[in-house]
């Protein structure tokens, strides 16, 4: 376990410029939001926001931190496993218990190293904090490891959706950039997986009395980054395609997304790899790109602050540097919007009172701040 000196020092509370403090506020007539620059993170890859409004951040290297934005402190969290963040890897998702009023549960993601190979866990820990501000998760345990665990440091992808009952986890597992798992009925690579809450797999699952492995909820996907829920409870999910093809889907239960058989992309090696056609037994994309967009973090807007925006995705964009919008219409989606925002934005993240709040990576030119985005009359 790591950080064992944040309980001795647990009110390290990193100055930072929080919207009490001294944010910075941009606007400019191409874009219809006005952009605070709230605090400044290394290498963020998620946040949530807790009841209370203060937020938990991961970092790539494998740093939790409980942030309030009302003054700008952070607080490290202790109790966070060993995080091989090597390549892709990071600690990656966090996700407040549907029940956190009550339990104080957390979920989280991260890449690990094991008997010389590695993979994604999804793991838990409850949220403690101590009178003089000592914050820690206790009681942390691996709930759910990707199989097999491989060589490389790519692909992990570890996004985590409960669904709207709150009975279960969704949790995506990236077939490693090792292709053939995202068709193999056995391994959880290059699915998405539905889980109950105790990481084991769901009951009545799709494809367990097909002989796949009893947790798999969807396969034939590639590095799935982003995963939510609509209003009305259909699953969404966006993921990097190969060279071309990152993809936005509609996740339904047993479907195969089609990779590597399927792709609106080819390989980087210049091979190509078939076009999803009507037929050909695989689930098309809802939308596509190419040239890609290299999504990040997936956001499905429910908040009033933007009422012309309620029911669209949000996708951040990493190469692109960009903030995507996704227009949605039941079960149909179509490209609305695309703006510049000058950096590689990791996570898209819904606040309290409806603003877009975004993650910059921290990596190739990215500084890695937090941003708050309100309506440019706001």
């Amino acid at each position: 376990m790591r950080h064992p000196i944040a309980f001795a020092l647990p009110l390290i509370l990193i100055a930072c410029s929080g919207e009490g403090a001294n944010s910075q506020t941009t606007a400019t007539a191409d874009k219809p939001f006005r952009t605070s620059v709230i605090a400044d993170f290394d290498s963020p890859w998620a946040m949530t926001f807790l009841p209370d409004g203060r937020a938990l951040v991961t970092e790539k290297k494998g740093e939790m931190i409980l942030f309030d934005p009302k003054n700008g402190t952070k607080i490290p969290i202790a109790g966070i496993p060993k995080v091989d963040s090597a390549g892709q890897g990071a600690l990656m998702d966090v996700a407040p218990s549907p029940t956190f009023a009550k339990d104080k549960a957390v979920y989280f993601s991260f890449s690990e190293e094991r008997d010389g190979v590695k993979g994604v866990a999804l793991a838990k820990g409850i949220f403690a904090q101590a009178s003089d501000g000592a914050t820690k998760l206790d009681g942390v345990t691996v709930l759910f490891r990707a199989s097999p665990y491989v060589d490389g440091n790519g692909h992990y992808s570890g996004r985590i959706a409960f669904s709207p009952d709150g009975k279960y986890l969704f949790f995506t597992n990236g077939e490693r950039q090792k292709f053939d798992p995202a068709q193999d009925p056995k391994a959880t690579l290059g699915k998405v997986l539905r889980l109950n809450l105790d990481g084991t797999p769901a009951a009545n699952n799709p494809l367990a009395a097909q002989g796949f492995n009893p947790a798999i909820w969807s396969y034939g996907h590639r590095n799935l980054l982003g995963l939510a829920f609509d209003k009305d409870g259909r699953l969404w999910e966006q993921e990097m395609g190969p060279k071309g093809g990152d993809e936005v889907n509609l996740i339904k239960p047993g479907l195969n997304y089609g990779y590597p058989k399927a792709s609106n992309g080819s390989h980087y090696d210049g091979r190509d790899i078939p076009d999803h056609a009507p037929g050909d037994g695989y689930e098309a994309p809802k939308v596509s790109w190419n040239p890609v967009i290299s999504p990040g973090g997936l956001l499905y807007y429910s908040g009033d602050l933007f009422p012309q925006w309620q029911g669209s995705l949000f996708i951040g964009g990493l190469s692109s540097q960009s903030l995507v919008r996704v227009k949605l219409d039941g079960d149909k989606a179509q490209k609305a919007d695309q703006w510049d925002m000058g950096a590689r934005i990791r996570e898209v993240e819904q606040g309290p009172d409806g603003a877009l709040w975004l993650l910059e990576d921290g990596g190739d030119g990215s500084q890695g701040r937090m941003l708050k985005l309100t309506p440019a009359a706001f």
